[in-house]
C-alpha cells in the first residue's frame, strides 16, 4: 500500500512539475509591472514601430496642416526618447516643439500629448531680436547676445517676474543652450507676440532671446508643460546638428 501511494505521489509530481517550471520561467522573463507607464521610444525598439508611431502621431494631431514637417517631429521624438530613457523627464508624455525654421507670422509653437496623441496648443512664438527679423537665422549661447538658442531643454518651475508669469528653461546641450538659466531664457507672455501686433507690423516683435508667447496663452501653456517636460527648439542649422550632445550622444 505504501509503495502504491508513493507511486501515485510520484506520478502526480511528474504531472504538475512541467507547469510549475513553466510558470517559474514565465515569471523570470516577463517584464516587471511598473507603477506608471513611461511614454518614450527606447533605442532598441524596432524601426518599423518607430515609424508607425510617428506616422500615427503626425496624422492624429494634424501637424501637417499646421505647417510642421514630419522630419522635425522625428528629430524631436529622437531626442525626447533619449531624455526619457535616461530618466531626465518628470512629465514624460509631453513634447513641446518650437519650429524656428518658419516665419514669425505663423503659429510655430506646438505642445503635443504623446500618450493621447493630441495637440494641446498651437500658438505664435517670438524669437530673439538678434536672431533675425521675420525669420530666426542666427543663434547663440552667449549672455547678452539677445539671440535664441536651439536644441533640447527641460522645463523647470514657474514664477512671477518682470515679464509676468514665466517658466524657467534648463538647456541641456553643452555649448549650445546650457547657459539658458544664466541668461534668464524663459517662456513668458509678451504684447509683441500678440495677434494685434502682427497685424500692425507684419511680423511679431522680438525678445532678448526668450521664446515669448502671446499674453493670452502663456499661463495656460506654462501650467501644462512646467516641471520636467521636454522642449525642442528647431532650425535646420548645420552647426547645431554637428554639435548636438543629445542627438549625437
Amino acid at each position: 500500500m505504501q509503495i502504491r501511494s508513493l507511486s501515485k505521489a510520484v506520478i502526480a509530481l511528474l504531472f504538475f512539475l512541467p507547469a510549475v517550471i513553466a510558470a517559474t520561467v514565465v515569471k523570470k522573463i516577463s517584464a516587471p509591472v511598473l507603477p506608471m507607464i513611461v511614454y518614450y521610444l527606447p533605442e532598441d525598439i524596432q524601426v518599423e514601430s518607430k515609424e508607425m508611431f510617428v506616422n500615427r502621431l503626425y496624422e492624429n494631431t494634424g501637424l501637417e496642416s499646421l505647417g510642421l514637417e514630419k522630419e522635425v517631429l522625428e528629430i524631436a521624438i529622437k531626442g525626447y526618447g533619449k531624455l526619457a530613457k535616461s530618466g531626465k523627464l518628470n512629465k514624460d508624455s509631453l513634447l513641446t516643439i518650437v519650429d524656428f525654421s518658419r516665419s514669425s507670422r505663423e503659429k510655430r509653437f506646438y505642445v503635443i500629448d504623446l500618450k493621447n496623441q493630441t495637440l494641446l496648443f498651437n500658438t505664435r512664438v517670438a524669437h530673439g531680436k538678434n536672431s533675425g527679423m521675420e525669420y530666426a537665422k542666427y543663434f547663440s549661447n552667449i549672455a547678452s547676445s539677445n539671440k535664441s538658442s536651439l536644441g533640447f531643454y527641460i522645463t523647470q518651475n514657474s514664477y512671477n517676474g518682470s515679464n509676468g508669469y514665466s517658466l524657467r528653461l534648463q538647456g541641456i546641450e553643452r555649448n549650445i543652450n546650457d547657459k539658458a538659466l544664466h541668461r534668464n531664457i524663459v517662456i513668458h507672455g509678451a504684447d509683441y507676440a500678440n495677434e494685434n501686433y502682427l497685424k500692425s507690423r507684419g511680423m511679431l516683435g522680438r525678445s532678448f532671446g526668450c521664446p515669448a508667447l502671446p499674453t493670452g496663452d502663456n499661463k495656460a501653456v506654462i501650467d501644462v508643460i512646467k516641471n520636467g517636460s521636454c522642449l525642442f527648439i528647431y532650425n535646420p542649422d548645420s552647426k547645431y546638428f554637428k554639435q548636438s550632445t543629445v542627438l549625437n550622444g
